[in-house]
């Protein structure tokens, strides 16, 4: 077939410039960053937001996109901002009822107080003149988002070599995330290791401390993995999400005892980056660390896939968090019926309540040791006593929530400061390596990882060893084998214990046993 030429024709409708937006009134630098009480802190300063119109924003209203997909302010704050005309759409002033479109930019100037991040410095483990290979701090968020900006890896790395340096990562770890992150040093660096992340030819290794006992073995989770709520940052398995897979092998597992033994290492200690280790609830059957190798890439993939069988990140504030999924943790949950149950719970974290991943562990309250035949309001007394003073000790270390207190420039209710365990979880990027073993790059074993005082376990993380034929345990669509995570309950059984609400672990069994009189045991 022969090729002519033909005349050129003009779109039907010219492609629209994208608008001027508004811009920062002032942008501080050096960073405004300050040390104070372990944390690295930032003075609040002006900064104006430009988003683009999101798929899922096109036709709604602006109210509507404030008050449910953000959560920096109360909906009030929005509403008024919408209000007071602080809110523009490519350069013109809107209203709530804006409908947005395709291709609009929303401009939003206010007051921003970022959270404080831990202090600890962000760990060089190679450089050369294409790339940086860092050991990201637990807590430190990669890019700026949400309240986030200067207290940011990429605002971190260009306030220590000079602002006119743009650091370009080549992967992400979540915030909560510590472990190994590329850097490239320019485009070509950076577009060089993106490529080889992109082809899977790069193998990734993480290591994280889970609740109970992990099944002996190799266990292979396929599950697939769905956004339930893009607002909270909630990804559950579900048949209709996208494909994810995860294999885990235990390393050690250390007895409840160790918990409480580990409960007072100093973050940090070492020289380098590490998660804080608190006491927990979710180890109160021990701990087991684990090595995961996932072979996709889904955001929150080994988090989810370790809550789905029945061994969360103890410290995880979403997936191991009891206010949330009640007492099972969320164990084989592969529906929606609890959806909007969870997601409801899950907005009050840092609003009005705190994450319950360490109130259990700072709450039990065992039977007191008193001789036989105690009067009963006797032993009440001193389990109330006891309680109280585990509540108050809890009190000094909640979390980050709304504290009341009102900013004196713009009125915003601010934020306490983020409890320890709310810096980071035990999950850690250990090791990237070249499938072809061209190049590879280790961290060591994270603090929370090591053998507490007197118990023998390793010190470092091993590569990662294929399992051999017939080693494999497969969990997919929905089923967990029989026994997998039973474990747990039968160190409840054999103690005859159980948790009693406000009071906390009792033992049942010498009580069961012991006769009653006028409705007490005796």
């Amino acid at each position: 077939m022969a090729l002519m030429n033909v005349d050129q024709v003009p779109p039907s409708k010219p492609v629209e410039k994208t608008p001027d937006v508004l811009v920062t009134p002032c942008d501080p630098w050096p960073a405004p960053y300050y040390l104070e009480g372990g944390f690295r802190r930032v003075k609040p300063y002006h900064y104006t937001y430009n988003t683009n119109c999101k798929e899922r924003w096109r036709g709604r209203t602006l109210v509507e996109i404030f008050t449910s997909e953000f959560r920096d302010r109360k909906p009030e704050y929005y509403r008024k901002a919408l209000e007071d005309g602080l809110v523009q759409v490519n350069g013109v002033v809107a209203t709530p009822d804006t409908r947005l479109k395709n291709g609009q930019v929303i401009s939003h100037t206010l007051h921003r107080h970022e959270p404080p991040v831990t202090s600890l410095p962000v760990g060089i483990i190679h450089e050369d003149d294409d790339l940086l290979v860092i050991d990201k701090p637990a807590g430190i968020p990669v890019h700026a988002a949400g309240r986030y900006h200067f207290n940011t890896v990429i605002e971190i790395l260009r306030a220590e070599r000079g602002s006119e340096w743009i650091p370009r990562p080549c992967n992400r770890l979540d915030r909560l995330t510590s472990g190994i992150m590329f850097i490239g040093k320019h485009q070509q660096g950076a577009e060089k290791m993106a490529t080889a992340l992109k082809a899977r030819s790069v193998q990734k290794e993480y290591i994280a401390r889970v609740k109970g006992k992990f099944p002996d073995g190799v266990v292979v989770c396929d599950q697939p993995i769905m956004q339930v709520s893009p607002k909270l940052g909630l990804n559950r398995v579900r048949a209709t999400g996208k494909e994810a897979t995860t294999k885990f092998r235990r390393l050690a597992y250390y007895p409840p005892e160790a918990a409480t033994e580990t409960a007072h290492l100093v973050p940090g200690e070492g020289g380098r980056p590490a998660t804080p280790p608190p006491m927990l609830c979710n180890e109160s059957e021990g701990y087991s660390i684990v090595h995961c190798f996932p072979l996709t890439g889904r955001t929150h993939q080994i988090r989810v896939h370790l809550q789905f069988l029945g061994h969360p990140i103890t410290n995880d504030p979403i997936y191991s968090n009891r206010r949330v999924f009640g007492p099972e943790l969320g164990k084989a949950e592969a529906s929606a019926e609890r959806d909007e149950e969870i997601v409801a719970r899950l907005s009050l974290m840092g609003k009005t309540e705190i994450p319950d991943t360490v109130s259990y562990r700072l709450h039990l309250t065992a039977a007191p040791n008193v001789p036989p035949n105690t009067d009963p309001v006797l032993v009440n007394e001193i389990m109330h006593r006891e309680q109280m003073a585990a509540a108050e000790a809890y009190e000094k270390r909640k979390g980050e929530k709304l504290s009341g207190i009102l900013c004196d420039v713009c009125g915003t209710e601010l934020y306490s400061d983020p409890g320890p365990h709310e810096l980071g979880i035990f999950l850690h990027a250990v090791a990237y390596a070249d499938k072809d073993g061209d190049w590879g790059y280790r961290s060591p074993m994270p603090r929370w990882g090591l053998p507490p005082a007197g118990m023998e376990g390793p010190r470092e993380v091993p590569d990662w060893v294929p399992a051999d034929e017939g080693e494999e345990v497969v969990i997919g669509h929905g089923t967990i084998p029989l026994g997998l995570g039973d474990e747990d309950r039968a160190v409840d059984e054999s103690t005859g214990s159980v948790i009693v609400e406000g009071v906390g672990l009792v033992n049942i069994s010498d009580a069961a046993r012991a006769p009653v009189v006028n409705g007490a045991a005796m």
